[in-house]
């Protein structure tokens, strides 16, 4: 498997921490390359951001189109049928990521996976199932996929990893009462989740910004 390109932002020099950040369904890495200015803080540890392309697939709900995404997606409700290969892809293809963080000098435990919609799906998906200790989850306007096979298929060792989950109430696109289910599914799991909700749309707005940067700060002393 080849390793996905991406744009890649160093807060300064000799990072420590890291951040694989993953952009919605028909974005790309540059989508959320703009946010880093907003969202660190002059105190934190030296980050290296990663925002990975995801691959061009034909995608259903968008007549066949061809488009980055991170899978498929048949219909509307996201849930009826999904694209099991195309997720467990996606995250194999975070996890070389991840891997890679770590042969430049970032171990797990320093690693936060955020996405925002399909790659907040990736990212919680990926995430909960990964190996090794992440530094946290970041999961915007999105849901949890594959989620039958959770219970199953979790790392121990992400029992506990901390996870923000930002989701407008006005969202046409992942409607707040998918986002809220997911949200039980991973507490009836055992697992915490720093909830926020925003009178917004499919979208992030400032105050989500500077709540996501408060939770990633206490993660980063």
């Amino acid at each position: 498997m080849s390793l996905l390109s991406a744009v890649e932002i160093e807060t300064a020099d000799h990072p420590t921490h890291s951040v694989i950040w993953l952009h919605g369904l028909g974005a790309d890495g540059h989508d959320f390359a703009p946010i880093v200015p907003d969202l660190v803080s002059p105190q934190w540890p030296a980050l290296r951001f990663v925002f990975p392309h995801a691959p061009v697939r034909p995608v259903t709900i968008n007549g066949g189109m061809p488009m980055r995404a991170w899978y498929d997606i048949f219909g509307f409700d996201l849930l009826s049928k999904q694209d099991e290969a195309g997720t467990r892809q996606s995250i194999a293809q975070v996890d070389a990521l991840i891997a890679r963080e770590q042969e430049r000098g970032v171990p797990s435990e320093r690693i936060f996976l955020a996405g925002f919609s399909q790659g907040g799906a990736i990212a919680l998906a990926g995430g909960l199932r990964h190996p090794q200790k992440l530094a946290g989850i970041i999961a915007l306007s999105t849901y949890l996929p594959i989620a039958a096979t959770l219970a199953d298929e979790r790392s121990a060792e992400n029992a506990n990893v901390p996870i923000f989950w930002g989701h407008g109430t006005l969202d046409p696109v992942v409607i707040l009462q998918r986002g809220i289910d997911s949200r039980a599914a991973l507490e009836a799991l055992g697992y915490k989740v720093d909830w926020h909700t925003y009178p917004m749309p499919h979208f992030v707005c400032p105050e989500e910004i500077a709540d996501l940067r408060q939770w990633m700060g206490e993660r980063l002393r």
